[in-house]
This record gives C-alpha cells, sequence and structure tokens, in this order.
C-alpha cells in the first residue's frame, strides 16, 4: 500500500492510545486503511506504535516538525511523514529513513524549494485558508510538475472540488475521525464514516 492508493487520508488526532487498536479496526473494516495520526499529543508516538501493528493499515505521522519527531515516529512504525511546512531537515531525515514525506508547501516560493529537493507532491495546508480548490487550480499552471494533498477544512461537501482537480494526489480530513467519536469510543461512527468516504470518492471517479 502506498498513499496514493487512496483518494482520501483520514487524519485523526488521538488524545487516548487505549483507543488506537480499535480505531486501526474500524478504518480498515470501513474500507479505508490508512491514517494520518497527527502529534498534536503526548501519546501519539504510542498511537502511531499499536496502530503499526495491523497489518492491513497503513499509518503516517502528521504535524512532524523536527528530524527527532521523524525518528520516533519511524521508530514506532510510521510509513509515511506529513509535515505542515517545508523543512530541508525534516525531508531529509525522511529519506534517509526511507519514509515518504509530505511537507507543506503553498505559496510559489515555498513550492519552488520543494521543487529543488527533488520533491513532486505536498501537502497543502490549511487549504481553505489558502485558497482552497481554486488556489490548488491555479497553482497547477506555473507548477505542472507539483501535485498536492490538500488538507484543512475539508469535508464530504467539498470534497469533490477537490478531487477534481488533475494535481491533486488525494485529500486529507478529519471528518471521518472526528474526535469526539473517537474520545467516546464510537468506531460504528468511524467505520460508517470512512464507508462513505470510498464511496463518494468513488462516486467521483466515475
Amino acid at each position: 500500500m502506498k498513499l496514493s492508493d487512496f483518494p482520501v487520508i483520514p487524519v485523526a488526532v488521538v488524545k487516548n492510545a487505549e483507543r488506537a487498536d480499535a480505531l486501526g479496526a474500524a478504518l480498515v473494516e470501513g474500507g479505508l486503511p490508512v491514517v494520518e495520526v497527527t502529534l498534536r499529543t503526548p501519546g501519539a508516538v504510542d498511537v502511531i506504535r499499536r496502530m503499526a501493528t495491523n497489518p492491513g493499515l497503513l499509518v503516517g505521522a502528521g504535524t512532524v516538525l523536527t528530524p527527532a519527531q521523524v525518528e520516533a515516529s519511524a521508530k514506532a512504525g510510521a510509513r509515511f511523514i506529513v509535515s505542515p511546512g517545508f523543512s530541508q531537515a525534516v525531508v531529509d531525515r525522511a529519506r534517509d529513513l526511507g519514509l515518504t514525506v509530505l511537507p507543506g508547501a503553498v505559496t510559489p516560493t515555498e513550492i519552488m524549494a520543494a521543487l529543488d529537493a527533488g520533491l513532486t507532491t505536498c501537502k497543502f495546508f490549511p487549504a481553505h485558508v489558502y485558497g482552497g480548490a481554486a488556489a490548488i487550480k491555479a497553482l497547477g499552471g506555473p507548477f505542472g510538475a507539483m501535485r498536492f494533498v490538500p488538507t484543512g477544512g475539508i469535508t464530504a461537501a467539498n470534497l469533490a472540488d477537490y478531487l477534481a482537480l488533475p494535481n491533486v494526489v488525494s485529500v486529507g480530513g478529519s471528518w471521518m475521525v472526528p474526535a469526539d467519536a473517537v474520545d467516546a469510543g464510537d468506531f460504528a461512527f468511524v467505520r460508517e464514516q470512512a464507508r462513505a468516504a470510498v464511496a463518494l470518492a468513488r462516486s467521483l471517479e466515475a
């Protein structure tokens, strides 16, 4: 499995590592076996470690800001790294460890820096703040070699706007894995939201 296999990537903030196993199982059962676990909570690395034991789940780390976080995430079993901005040090360490890395790039200068680093796919975050689908479409003109994974403010309601763009590889979102549902252990909700997201993405491909 690789990130480009999935048009939609759940972005999860998990406060309680005890929820990790059930969350991973719900995503797999919902037909969306991929997750970006953000490093926004103290136990996030432990969440990655636990979820990475599920052989049917592609687990990555998000909100990665430093090379040390890259290393910790890799040791926990993360297979891809997502950063909100562009850091050459983060990119280099991820590559050293053989991990897919998606640094954030939303301005022409950041995109050029990413291209200079040999990258062809970047995160676009926060998408709704930086112009949304219209901005990504416009960037496709001067930067035809760059593809984006937008996140931030994306829901089932506007998913089609992003996936319709040829320079969008996939879309990250938290609506499938809302923090309140994860906290409450409502994994039936997560499973159904995952199924609905997959069905919607497939309908847009038709």
